[in-house]
């Protein structure tokens, strides 16, 4: 390999941190001597350069030397990979080593290296096959910072021969394992929320695998605590997928991923696409329905009036807003207790028809009447769109 172009003690600290590279780092047909750079990065953290400074040196460095990286793609380096199979064993050789080496010499502060370097660097480590501490330590800076992670970073191939996955689900698991177990102080709330969000998303995308195993999909959804999402939509959406992308799954297995989403977090629009889902179990179908119902429960006052619509110590109206008023409540009371109405009916209904499926099950034959169903899922549609 070539050496510096400078001996190191020539180098000056003064300025940039930029200044402290020799110009010939960063022709384009040098090869650094990795040794040198080790070297080069302990004289600048003797002076007491500020670690985001080192770091930014250190990714800089890496993105100039390290092909593949930057996501551009490196024509050079290709083509230098098809010469013969010994030059792709030195090669992959060189990017193990070059992967190590930046790992080892990495600042030891959280927030000296960003979140998208450590995941562009992650599945090079793991394509080069590092040894597996190196992979570890960088598993463990990705998660530091995983609520500061994109979708499309977080989509990292499998490149294991035992995982028949295309993506690598059980190291995002890992990495999100380690994310929920951090201390407190730096795993707020709100970070929490970001990557139940990115988890749920990554589920969707992952879903359309049919070699992802329901095992595997359970345990990355039930990796974070459930009160951190507050809506089950995209959880929904990613259940939806699976049993889509998964048409041979059994009763049971259906009812036990479908008990991953709390019907009671839905929105109106989800609810009403999991009553007309056919892929959906009818007991989840039947708790989205009361679930839906004990919501207009809380927002009506059997009593005659809708809760916190009143006002305190009202003004004594004048004769005709008095008749206005009056003529306003009982077209009010009127529309409620025609939406009491609909709720006792739909109530009815939902309760016979789960009578019916404790039926059906306890004898074990028979069959589920389709036809009322149907029409019973119209009647919710009526209701709820």
């Amino acid at each position: 390999m070539q050496k510096l172009a400078l001996p190191l003690e020539t180098i000056t600290f003064s300025g940039e941190l930029q200044q402290l590279v020799p110009e010939s780092w960063f022709d384009d047909g040098y090869i650094p001597d990795m040794d040198q750079f080790v070297e080069t990065i302990s004289c600048i953290k003797s002076k007491g350069f500020r670690p985001d400074l080192i770091g930014s040196f250190i990714t800089n460095f890496a993105y100039k030397f390290l092909p593949g990286l930057s996501g551009s793609g490196d024509e050079r380096a290709i083509a230098n990979l098809e010469v013969s199979p010994e030059s792709v064993t030195t090669s992959w050789m060189k990017k193990r080593v070059f992967v190590e080496t930046l790992v080892a010499i990495l600042p030891p502060e959280k927030e000296s290296i960003p979140c998208n370097f450590l995941l562009r660097l992650l599945p090079i480590a793991n394509m080069v096959g590092v040894d597996p501490l190196y992979r570890d330590e960088l598993e463990k800076r990705v998660s530091w910072h995983l609520d500061q992670a994109s979708l499309d970073e977080l989509m990292i191939p499998s490149f294991s021969h035992t995982c028949t996955t295309l993506l690598d689900v059980e190291l995002v698991l890992r990495m999100v394992t380690r994310f929920v177990h951090m201390d407190g102080a730096a795993r707020s709330g709100a970070a929490l929320v970001k990557v139940a969000r990115l988890v749920d998303w990554y589920l969707a995308e992952a879903a359309t695998d049919s070699n992802l195993t329901l095992s595997q999909f359970v345990a990355l959804a039930t990796a974070l605590p459930s009160h951190v999402r507050a809506a089950d939509d995209a959880l929904y959406r990613a259940v939806d997928m699976y049993l889509k992308a998964h048409p041979g799954m059994s009763k049971q297995e259906r009812k036990s991923i479908c008990k991953l989403v709390d019907s009671k977090k839905l929105s109106p629009e989800a609810s009403l696409h999991v009553v007309q889902n056919e892929r959906v179990p009818i007991r989840a179908i039947i708790q989205v329905l009361l679930s839906e119902q004990s919501k207009i429960n809380k927002h009506i006052d059997w009593g005659g009036s809708f809760r916190g619509t009143r006002i305190p110590n009202p003004q004594p109206p004048e004769p005709l807003d008095r008749c206005l008023s009056m003529n306003k409540m009982n077209t009010q009371q009127m529309e409620i207790k025609r939406l009491k109405e609909d709720v006792l009916r739909l109530q009815s209904q939902c309760m016979a028809m789960e009578g019916q499926i404790e039926r059906l099950l306890e004898k074990k034959k028979g069959i589920i009447n389709w036809k009322k169903l149907v029409n019973f899922r119209k009647i919710v549609k009526s209701k709820f769109s």
